[in-house]
């Protein structure tokens, strides 16, 4: 009985340990009063405006390159409202379209939404970041599962953006995303 209990303390202090670790030393360890005195301000209004080229990797749960895609964004925005407009070409020749609403407030709180998000995003502009947290279900072809997803994304010095975003059932990471985004050239 002595071998069992020192097993189940074992396992129990592994989980309090990886839990502590991923609180504190993790992609969901960042908040958005990290980034507030950090490089440029990031105006979500601003540098989320007009046309946008976007490049990315999406990575599967392993770490290896699961996709590749490149986007064209077109946002515009009235006062505290923006409509931005995505078109996804994927290496698989797969295309996609999401039409995201987003309003910002005067604090820095977003809102978004978007057909295939469920319910309401919720962010956070702070100096040179902007966090997204929502709930996505994926299309059909790409089995039909509802993923949490976190994004975070970071204004360089030149205008880049700079996106990470992680996508996770149940609590487990299954997919990443690294993309930049910049003005589109005239």
């Amino acid at each position: 009985m002595t071998i069992f209990l020192s097993v189940i303390a074992g396992v129990a202090l592994s989980i309090i340990a990886t839990a502590l670790f991923k609180r504190r030393f993790s992609f969901a360890a960042q908040r958005p009063e990290d980034y507030v005195m950090a490089g440029p301000e990031f105006s979500i209004r601003e540098h989320l405006n007009g046309p946008i080229q976007c490049e990315g990797v999406i990575y599967g749960p392993t770490g290896r390159v699961a996709s590749r895609f490149v986007a064209d964004f077109d946002a515009s925005w009235q006062g505290n409202v923006g409509r931005m407009i995505e078109k996804f070409e994927y290496d698989s020749g797969t295309m996609q379209d999401r039409e995201w609403v987003l309003t910002v407030s005067n604090d820095g709180a977003i809102q978004a939404t978007a057909p295939d998000v469920i319910g309401t995003a919720t962010g956070q502009q702070a100096g040179n970041s902007v966090v997204l947290n929502y709930r996505i279900k994926l299309a059909d072809a790409a089995g039909g599962h509802v993923l949490d997803a976190t994004d975070w994304m970071y204004l360089m010095a030149n205008g880049t953006i700079m996106n990470r975003s992680q996508f996770r059932k149940y609590g487990i990471k299954v997919a990443e995303l690294v993309a930049t985004m910049r003005p589109k050239a005239a």
